[in-house]
């Protein structure tokens, strides 16, 4: 069960011997807990391991005759996959793929070359393209354009939104003492003179989100059923 941040910051204070709020507000105790998650969200987004994905079935549409995706949602950091949203049997757009490239590409380049095709037995290539999350959503650049609008599914890496002290920890596999460690570290920093980060603590951080790293990887233990030889692909002896 996810931790509260309300324990955090009890804990922290603890640490600073000041239970009752004196030199550090909850409020500066909260925000640097929310410095920590941040800075575990982009180590962990590194792993491609999908700890932090949102999957989009309602807002994001390819309008008729477009070369980008609409209604893509502000948080988008990574794009994981990309579908038709309703797949199988029922697609209205059977045989419909969505296939990520590099914009220049070849065959993005000759997709965006060509002109408007049939939404079925189609591949459409797309790309991202400006910053996106946190600053804004990206533009996601599709080509060919389709003769008529297609609903999609994004599936993606999100950033994580500011979390309130009523609020719980949102970084997986038991980070508790590494989100405790960096809020320490920058607390302490308001009693040095030089206002760096205690180095003590944030060595102690270090050693944790080292530790919290290599036991989130890998994710699944069981023996895949396909693993990778000399030559490319090839398939073990599992389903």
């Amino acid at each position: 069960m996810a931790t509260p941040i309300a324990f955090l910051v009890a804990q922290t204070r603890r640490y600073l011997s000041e239970e009752t709020p004196k030199n550090w507000s909850d409020a500066e105790l909260t925000d640097l807990a929310n410095l920590a998650f941040k800075d575990l969200w982009r180590r962990l987004n590194d792993l491609y391991k999908n700890y932090f994905v949102t999957t989009d079935i309602t807002n994001v549409t390819l309008p008729q005759g477009a070369t980008q995706l609409s209604g893509v949602p502000d948080d988008v950091f990574r794009v994981v996959a990309i579908e038709p949203r309703v797949v199988g049997e029922s697609n209205p757009n059977l045989g419909l793929v969505f296939k990520p490239v590099d914009y220049n590409d070849p065959r993005f380049v000759e997709a965006r070359a060509c002109g408007t095709r049939q939404p079925n037995n189609t591949v459409v290539f797309y790309t991202l393209m400006t910053a996106g999350a946190p600053v804004a959503a990206p533009i996601i650049l599709t080509a060919p354009p389709l003769s008529s609008a297609v609903d999609v599914k994004l599936v993606y890496n999100q950033v994580l939104a500011p979390i309130a002290i009523d609020g719980d920890n949102p970084i997986p596999g038991e980070s508790d003492s590494a989100v405790i460690a960096w809020v320490m570290a920058h607390a302490r920093a308001k009693e040095r003179a030089d206002g760096a980060p205690d180095p003590t603590w944030m060595g102690v951080y270090t050693t944790e989100k080292d530790k919290l790293i290599m036991e989130l990887t890998p994710r699944q233990i069981q023996e895949p059923s396909v693993a990778d030889d000399f030559f490319g692909e090839g398939y073990g002896y599992g389903y």
